[in-house]
């Protein structure tokens, strides 16, 4: 007897990146955090945190944060829906919008894992389509998938590739679902696809405060589209998905972009480093949009490099899945982290 539906009886659970306890001596590059600090404006706003706002349930609409985000990235404030996290905002728009064999759930791979999970718990039937080997978007193979959610992120995780905007613009163009465009790793790249939202009603674009901001631990996430979009979305999210901390916190870190803008030019700097010395060690590196490099390993096999690592104190991440099964990704952290890392590699090569 199980106490399940069958759907949930018989899925495979997402499996997040290991979390060593806090204050273990690890260097920890698998899970693509931010190796800065959040802005001292952020922590400042923590500090000052009066209790009033604990004991009163917070803004459902979080409308503060809106602001800032429409006074930071140049877009209406009712515009805006705010999540726990992205993967809130995907879980709102699965859950409003996918359904059995009837709307399914499309998206090119290899790319977040997280795509298929949601669609399984709805549940919602998945189409996956390949990327060919050179990563260009498979413009008519989605089209033809007819999704009534179709998923594209740009930076893509694992791969680190972006889609252009004509690209995404083409394929807009021709869906007839809803396009979702994670732009989860957008703070490392030089390519958005936020004026889309503007030409396309059924566009909508996915950012979060866990990687550019140092935020990963807070949990807040958003989208933006057009309002008539966002007002089926509204009715699936949660009443009171965001906390006043976090509103608090985020509000803060949005309004300071001078300081994510400055942490997110180092790790690009640093990521330039890293491809160059993994590169020298034999990696074979695809150029990275995000904050993290997909390494492919020649001298020794992934999986074997991801224990030696582990067993030395640095965690990447393997994925034991078809055509990533030669790979590692891994985050880009400080230079002395980075640094570490290409010295170990040398000493188990």
């Amino acid at each position: 007897m199980s106490y399940f539906r069958p759907t949930i009886a018989a899925m495979k659970g997402y499996i997040p990146g290991e979390q060593p306890k806090p204050g273990t001596s690890i260097i920890k590059l698998n899970t693509n955090e931010n190796p800065y600090p959040p802005s001292p404006q952020a922590l400042e706003a923590l500090r000052a945190l009066d209790g009033e706002w604990l004991r009163r349930y917070p803004d459902p609409f979080a409308r503060e944060f809106c602001e800032a985000v429409s006074d930071a990235l140049g877009v209406p404030a009712d515009w805006v829906i705010v999540g726990n996290g992205s993967d809130d905002m995907l879980n709102v728009v699965v859950r409003a919008c996918g359904e059995g064999s009837d709307r399914t759930i499309v998206y090119p791979t290899p790319t977040y894992v997280l795509y298929g999970t949601l669609s399984a718990m709805q549940p919602a039937e998945v189409i996956e389509i390949p990327y060919p080997s050179d990563f260009a978007l498979p413009i008519d193979a989605l089209v033809a998938a007819k999704g009534a959610v179709t998923f594209i992120a740009s930076p893509n995780s694992p791969s680190g590739h972006v889609v252009l905007l004509d690209e995404l613009r083409k394929l807009a163009k021709q869906l007839t679902g809803v396009l979702v465009i994670d732009e989860a790793y957008v703070d490392f790249s030089e390519y958005s696809a936020l004026s889309l939202v503007f030409e396309f009603q059924n566009v909508i674009v996915l950012r979060t405060l866990s990687k550019g901001y140092s935020l990963a631990g807070l949990r807040m996430g958003f989208g933006i589209a057009n309002p008539t979009l966002l007002e089926g979305l509204f009715k699936v999210k949660d009443s009171y998905n965001i906390d006043a901390i976090a509103t608090l916190v985020g509000t803060a870190a949005m309004r300071d972009q001078a300081y994510k803008n400055a942490c997110a030019e180092k790790v690009k700097t640093s990521r330039s480093r890293l491809t160059l010395d993994l590169i020298n060690l034999g990696f074979a590196i695809a150029e990275s949009h995000g904050n993290f490099v997909l390494a492919t390993s020649t001298a020794k096999r992934a999986e074997d490099l991801y224990l030696e690592l582990k067993n030395r104190g640095i965690l990447v991440r393997y994925f034991n899945q078809s055509g990533l099964d030669d790979k590692l990704r891994i985050t880009v952290g400080t230079d002395e982290q980075n640094q570490r890392l290409v010295e170990t590699l040398r000493d188990l090569f």
